[in-house]
């Protein structure tokens, strides 16, 4: 277990999915234990052993979505303040996404970001939420109350 192993091991997982993938619970990588750390740093890679291609493509169409949406919120907001709290989130939102699955990929270096809703914490997954909240209340009231 040298230099790379992680990477090495992500990457093999990923490639053997394939296009439809190894079925849930069903990725050799994972289950043996080859990929440590799978279940944090490394989900991408399990998603795209278990569930292949398309599944990794289906989870990057869902986090485009969200990307997508926030954005549009923020064009929306009522003013400046609530246009920076949902540009900042995405901005957040886009790091940690390009630099999860850069790292799952073997593009960027592993550091231990967690990717956004899917990775294992509870800290992280309650930060996430809690932007959500956030930019749902920025989308409330994008619209001025005119009496």
């Amino acid at each position: 277990r040298g230099a790379g192993w992680n990477t090495i091991q992500s990457l093999v997982a990923i490639g053997s999915g394939g296009l439809t993938g190894k079925g849930l619970f069903q990725g050799s990588q994972v289950q043996l234990n080859f990929l440590p750390e799978h279940h944090t740093d490394f989900i991408y890679a399990v998603i795209g052993e278990e569930l292949g291609f398309i599944g990794a493509a289906f989870v990057l169409v869902l986090y485009a979505l969200l990307l997508w949406r926030s954005v549009e919120i923020s064009f929306t907001a009522q003013d400046l303040y609530g246009t920076l709290v949902v540009i900042g989130i995405t901005a957040m939102w886009l790091f940690h996404i390009f630099e999860n699955i850069g790292m799952s990929i073997g593009i960027m270096p592993i550091t231990g970001i967690p990717l956004p809703f899917l990775s294992y914490g509870g800290s992280s997954l309650l930060t996430n939420m809690i932007a959500v909240g956030l930019i749902l209340n920025v989308n409330l009231h994008d619209k001025k109350i005119v009496f």
